[in-house]
């Protein structure tokens, strides 16, 4: 299908179709840590992290292994893949790399981002399939095959509960500080999507075009459900009901650009309202649809593309969380004492202070 396109494969699957190795990717963090002064004692609580977050993805991800996509595109293999990858570059984009410059925690986050993000990014377009060349053929078809395939996805997406949240970031002040947090983790996230695809389009060939298109846009799509549903969390609004019917009210909210409808948190009635509900749906395939156009101009070659994918991306996914935000803030916590009930934290021991 072209050469990035396969790029985009070899790099999702571990180079040779098998899944890829966990002592890999454990490893890297400290190799990095070595590589960047001052973030050593962040390299294990990263590979902390990325454990705890696969852990939680696999809660929220019943029946990952029961289900396969429509005409046998994907397969429970490669699901359980792009769940591990999204939760990994969310997990890399919301480390803290305290004692670096400005200018060497953004080299690090884009470095580190990249890789990530192409990982992620072939499998999706595993996931996709055969269907990925119908999505970007046009607003109304790719729309209808991308909303699909969302949907189906969403109740694999790995979703943090507040316990998690803040043993991730032990020293968040409070709910806004997290949420700025797991804000500016997402943005890095989706620019490093809309960078790994412009780079890969240096040498565009016009099949692999329309599958880079079309994975990138539900790439970020899934980077920016995630940051609805923990946002939910810290706002202490999440959604109940089963995985399926949380990750369709969570993809409802991502297409109304707010939070889930007060009503569908009281209970699974109101929560399978929204998913089957045809005007969300419309709404959904509208969205993805237009954010297919938007990220035609990553294509530019030359590595032109790489630099405008991200500011697109970031700047989107800027303002949905701006707007989600806005949205939970005006509510109220189902439980009014939901932060106060969540163990604090403790603290890792600052540098030079005995351990106890």
């Amino acid at each position: 299908m072209g050469s990035s396109f396969r790029r985009f494969r070899r790099v999702g699957r571990g180079g040779d179709g098998q899944t890829p190795d966990p002592s890999v990717a454990t490893a890297r963090p400290n190799a990095d840590a070595a590589e960047h002064p001052g973030a050593a004692e962040q390299a294990q609580g990263a590979q902390g992290a990325e454990g705890a977050d696969r852990a939680q993805g696999s809660q929220g991800a019943e029946g990952a292994h029961e289900e396969t996509g429509p005409q046998g595109t994907a397969g429970p293999d490669e699901a359980a893949i792009a769940a591990e990858e999204l939760s990994a570059l969310a997990a890399e984009m919301e480390r803290q790399l305290p004692g670096q410059t400005p200018e060497a925690r953004e080299r690090w986050y884009r470095r580190r981002g990249a890789e990530r993000a192409t990982a992620l990014v072939g499998s999706v377009a595993g996931l996709l399939g055969r269907g990925s060349l119908a999505a970007a053929k046009g607003a109304g078809e790719g729309g209808r095959l991308l909303a699909d395939r969302l949907v189906q996805s969403a109740p694999r997406i790995p979703v943090r509960d507040l316990a998690t949240l803040r043993a991730h970031h032990p020293d968040a002040a409070g709910p806004e500080d997290l949420a700025d947090r797991l804000v500016a983790g997402a943005c890095r996230a989706s620019a490093a999507v809309g960078a790994s695809v412009g780079a890969v389009a240096m040498l565009p060939v016009p099949p692999a075009m329309a599958v880079e298109i079309a994975s990138e846009t539900l790439a970020v799509a899934a980077v920016e459900v995630k940051l609805i549903a923990e946002l939910h969390q810290v706002y202490g609004q999440p959604a109940g009901g089963s995985a399926a019917q949380r990750g369709t009210a969570y993809v409802a909210a991502w297409a109304n650009r707010r939070g889930i409808d007060p009503s569908a948190l009281l209970g699974p009635a109101g929560i399978a309202a929204v998913a089957i509900g045809a005007e969300v749906r419309q709404k959904l395939r509208k969205r993805l649809a237009r954010s297919t156009l938007r990220r035609l101009p990553s294509l530019t070659p030359l590595l032109v593309g790489a630099g405008l994918g991200a500011a697109v991306n970031r700047r989107d996914t800027r303002r949905l969380a701006d707007q989600v935000r806005s949205d939970l803030r005006r509510r109220e916590p189902i439980d009014p004492d939901y932060w106060s009930a969540v163990p604090a934290p403790v603290l890792p021991p600052e540098k030079g202070a005995p351990s106890h």
